[in-house]
């Protein structure tokens, strides 16, 4: 089915291959990850994530074969969204929170689909979600949870930088925050200060945003332990160059933190 000409999402085609089964989704953004997210859903399916949530992969247009409707299918996969419209990352997530507040559910649990992170760690955020928090944000850096092979530069990046950033600008404490292993409730993603389905979302503005606004709105918020873990003897499996998309990710936090991505006042 094609959907096009919506405010504030991207032109996409959706396929659906089951109805809604579950209360929650897990909606994975991917382009051209080939192997990785074949791997990442096997693992999903060796621990019965695909009876827990409604796997839906939020697919940037890939041409590398990984996103096969068999392939698909018998690694549990509920739903393929294909972005026909512009813009990346963001893009792809706006795609996935329209059509899965369109079927009903309840929140969304976001994973990224280069098989780093702990997917069998989904029940944690289901747990969280079913007693009342909004965002529940993934982190290697606390306990119980795991930062395995991660490049100096990333740890320093993160530590240093990037989560001190998002915690003066939420005003709550954030560990791991360019991790896009969370969970947003209905409740959070329909806020009327939030509406995440805006065209400014484009790249990695949504998760700056969306990591900061729960806290400024006072729901509830908190960390679980996770497991991302590098491989060792590879390219590390990332879409930011190093020094433009570095770049880039500090002009974001900026203008977040200076509240460029709030909804305007009318």
């Amino acid at each position: 089915m094609k959907y096009e000409n919506i405010e504030g999402v991207p032109n996409f085609e959706g396929y659906e291959w089951n109805e809604k089964t579950t209360k929650y989704c897990l909606c994975i953004p991917i382009i051209n990850e080939g192997e990785r997210i074949k791997l990442e859903l096997e693992t999903a399916k060796k621990y019965g994530i695909d009876k827990l949530v409604d796997i839906i992969i939020c697919d940037g247009d890939s041409t590398d074969g990984s996103t096969d409707e068999s392939l698909l299918k018998s690694l549990g996969v509920n739903t393929l969204l294909v972005k026909k419209g512009e813009g990346k990352q963001g893009a792809q997530l706006r795609m996935g929170i329209y059509f899965a507040l369109k079927k009903g559910y309840e929140g969304i649990i976001t994973i990224d689909g280069n098989n780093k992170d702990s997917i069998e760690d989904v029940p944690k955020f289901i747990e969280k979600l079913d007693e009342g928090y909004d965002l529940v944000q993934g982190s290697r850096f606390i306990k119980g949870g795991q930062a395995i092979n991660t490049p100096l530069i990333r740890y320093i990046s993160v530590r240093l930088i990037h989560a001190p950033i998002i915690s003066l600008t939420a005003g709550e404490k954030f560990t791991d925050t360019t991790n896009a292993y969370r969970a947003y409730s209905k409740r959070y993603l329909t806020h009327p200060e939030v509406q995440p389905l805006r065209d400014i979302f484009m790249t990695y503005e949504l998760l700056a945003f969306l990591s900061v606004k729960a806290s400024k709105l006072k729901l509830k918020t908190c960390e679980v332990p996770v497991r991302r873990e590098y491989p060792k003897k590879e390219k590390t499996p990332t879409k930011i160059s190093f020094f433009k998309g570095n770049s880039n990710l500090m002009k974001i936090l900026i203008k977040n933190m200076g509240g460029k991505y709030d909804v305007k006042k009318k």
